[in-house]
């Protein structure tokens, strides 16, 4: 039997190593070699690049944990999404589901644009109706551009707050790290979006940002900004963003957006994935707040077809100035 304990450093050396190699990859591939389509998956577009982790954690959790405990294990690319390991043990039997996104942020490292982040947690086997709420332990780490030598690692096991390091490469140590959410009351002159990352309906949402914004900051003066906006096209870094205080609020709404592009006649596109918001564990053991559309807490199923809203505040206090607020547009629109 593994416990949670026991399982954290045989998943913080599971993402060194993924970290690692993709690393490597992107030092000797070019761009085009890295964004070259592999494949269409149900739910994504699958590159090269995301072949070189995918490959890789077969291999490591075999090794490093189903060697000791049978798991459960819910990928994107493995399997109908998820295996079973060892092979011999069967799906009722094993200790732990782990979720895990081992690129999460494929666009943003391929074109070495930005970091991106391999997203993991864990939850006791309750049979296909775990969900986010039951993780109990989660990590994330920094997936970092080839220019950049610094790199950050973040876990938390439920109720006991939040560890992180900042990983140097080229000295290969690690120092212990303090993040804090921001404490402001406001999201004037502080980074706050609803994220339109791809076409289809970023119409909508951008007035539907709008709206918020004017109707919580008032509207814009002459040569002036009360806001700022940053769509980093990763979830685990957009979460890392409001635990680390860069950002005050953050949501993401695409799934709302399937009717509004029924009534045209298109499809909805890409959307977030429960392994995408798999270390939202983090973020409310840093005391931000991560709820769903309607303010609840997040029970996706843990899959990799699900889509999910979900919507970040930095604190209560942020919270309570915008959620009202947003339910009130989401409403009006009939989105929820």
């Amino acid at each position: 039997m593994l416990t949670i304990e026991s399982l954290l450093p045989h998943l913080l050396q599971i993402h060194a190593e993924i970290r690692d190699e993709i690393i490597a990859s992107c030092e000797k591939l070019s761009i085009d070699q890295m964004a070259q389509i592999h494949h269409e998956s149900s739910s994504d577009t699958i590159y090269a690049i995301d072949r070189i982790s995918e490959d890789l954690i077969l291999e490591l959790f075999s090794e490093k944990i189903a060697a000791q405990a049978p798991i459960v294990l819910i990928a994107e690319g493995i399997g109908d999404g998820k295996v079973v390991l060892p092979a011999s043990a069967k799906e009722e039997d094993a200790q732990w589901r782990i979720i895990i996104d081992p690129i999460d942020g494929t666009r943003e490292i391929m074109y070495q644009k930005r970091s991106a982040w391999i997203l993991t947690g864990v939850a006791p086997n309750k049979g296909e109706n775990t969900n986010l709420q039951d993780i109990e332990l989660a990590v994330q780490t920094e997936i970092p551009l080839v220019k950049q030598h610094l790199c950050d690692v973040l876990w938390a096991q439920k109720g006991q707050g939040v560890q992180a390091e900042r990983y140097d490469r080229l000295s290969q140590k690690s120092v212990s790290l303090a993040l804090q959410p921001s404490t402001a009351d406001t999201i004037a002159h502080g980074f706050a979006m609803i994220s339109r990352f791809f076409p289809g309906a970023r119409d909508v949402l951008a007035e539907i940002d709008e709206e918020l914004i004017r109707a919580v900051l008032g509207p814009v003066q002459k040569g002036k900004t009360h806001c700022f906006e940053d769509q980093y096209l990763s979830t685990g870094g957009q979460i890392y963003e409001l635990i680390a205080g860069h950002d005050r609020f953050n949501a993401d709404i695409r799934p709302l957006m399937d009717k509004v592009l029924a009534k045209q006649g298109f499809e909805l596109g890409i959307c977030c994935h429960p392994y995408d918001i798999c270390t939202e564990l983090i973020a409310r053991e840093a005391g931000v707040v991560i709820t769903d559309e309607y303010g609840q807490p997040l029970r996706t199923k843990l899959d990799v077809d699900e889509n999910l809203c979900w919507i970040g505040y930095a604190n209560e206090k942020i919270r309570a100035a915008l959620e009202p607020v947003l339910q009130r547009i989401l409403k009006k629109r009939d989105l929820i």
